[in-house]
Order: structure tokens, then C-alpha cells, then sequence
């Protein structure tokens, strides 16, 4: 009878990839620290975007026009803007009926290093956010910085980025859905939050995540 090797011993799921939304933990220490999935960098020239049922990453549109990221930009394993995050937005900004946008909770990571591509993992810490409508669904943005990134990874609150900076993000996520010359706007960016309530909206984006799949997470 032939040996068996070390990873049939060790179960067949070491034989496959984690699906990124569904097989990566949020991490020991959220929402203070978070494992973080990469889906675009900023020299990326096409928006890639997780695809949920194969856990690939797919190319969901190509950059029309002159918009960059401006950071790292990517999702939180294991959570889900559903009716919890709606909710909440709709207490804090007093607009009654804004639902979630029923996909992960989106994430911005600065980072002095250049990471050439997406689809990878990271630890990142959460500093603040922003609280954007998008077609009137909860579309929050974490901010974030890389953990022990050496120009960066001091920062704990939203106040300790230049006011520059956060411009320019404002800038991007009011403009890149924004076709030139329409007057359409879709995106509204309705608040800036610090610290303290990007740790409540990545809780609730993980107990609606529970919800939705039930089970160990």
C-alpha cells in the first residue's frame, strides 16, 4: 500500500486556495487590526473586483478615464453591508431607509511601498472612514494604513492624515463613477469618521456577514 503523503495526512483542503471573502478570517485582533484582501493597486489601468461565487479576481471594468486609486484598495473577508449597515448609516446621517450595498465592506490601505498587483493579503488598522451613498446605498469606505509600514503605520486616527490627503480620496470617490461631462452624480460623500466608528461598522459588517452564512467565523 503506498505512503501517504504529508498534505493527504494533513486533510485535502490544504490541497485548494481559501476563497478570499468566505475562507480568510478577519483576525484574532479586529476590528482593531484586519486581514485585508488587495484588489487594485494604484497602477492598475482596469478595476478588478472579487468575483463571489469562485473567489477569483476578475476584471470588472476598464479605467475609461484618467481616475487612479489612490491607495491600495480592496475588501474585508467575512463581512457584508446588509441591514445592520444600512441601518446604522441611516441613524448616523439621519437619512431614514439607506440600505446596504450588499457586497464586503471596502477598504483603502496607504502604504509607502509599491505593491505591483493585486490578489494578495495583508494586516491593515483602521483609522477612520467615510460614509458614502452610492445610488443611495451604504457604501462606507475604511481608511487605513499598513501595519508597520514605516511613513504610515504610526497613524491611529484620521486626524493624523494631511488634509491634502484626504481631499484627494474624497476627490476619487465622488469622481470615479462619474462620467465626464454628466451631471449625474452618483457617489455623495456624507461623512468623515475617525477611528471609533470604523471599529462599529466593520462589527456590523461581520455579524450581517453571520447572518447571511451562518457558521464558524
Amino acid at each position: 500500500m503506498p505512503e501517504k503523503r504529508a498534505d493527504d495526512q494533513a486533510g485535502s483542503d490544504l490541497r485548494y486556495r481559501a476563497h478570499p471573502w468566505h475562507g480568510v478570517h478577519l483576525g484574532d485582533d479586529y476590528p482593531a487590526i484586519v486581514n485585508t484582501y488587495i484588489e487594485v493597486v494604484p497602477s492598475d489601468t482596469v478595476k478588478y473586483e472579487l468575483d463571489k461565487e469562485t473567489g477569483l479576481l476578475k476584471i470588472d471594468r476598464p479605467q475609461l478615464y484618467s481616475s487612479i486609486y489612490p491607495t491600495l484598495y480592496g475588501m474585508l473577508p467575512r463581512t457584508y453591508c446588509g441591514q445592520r449597515v444600512g441601518d446604522f448609516c441611516s441613524y448616523q446621517s439621519g437619512q431614514p431607509g439607506i440600505e446596504g450595498d450588499k457586497d464586503p465592506l471596502d477598504i483603502c490601505v496607504m502604504t509607502e511601498k509599491i505593491a505591483p498587483h493585486g490578489d494578495i493579503l495583508l494586516r491593515a488598522k483602521p483609522i477612520g472612514g467615510f460614509r458614502l451613498l452610492d445610488s443611495g446605498e451604504a457604501d462606507d469606505k475604511i481608511i487605513s494604513v499598513l501595519v508597520g509600514d514605516a511613513l504610515y503605520g504610526h497613524w491611529d486616527s484620521i486626524a493624523d492624515i494631511p488634509d491634502e490627503v484626504i481631499r484627494r480620496l474624497e476627490h476619487f470617490f465622488l469622481t470615479y463613477k462619474q462620467m465626464p461631462g454628466g451631471s449625474d452624480q452618483k457617489c455623495v460623500l456624507e461623512a468623515t469618521y475617525d477611528r471609533q466608528e470604523a471599529h462599529e461598522v466593520i462589527r456590523l459588517a461581520h455579524a450581517d456577514y453571520n447572518e447571511l452564512y451562518p457558521g464558524p467565523g
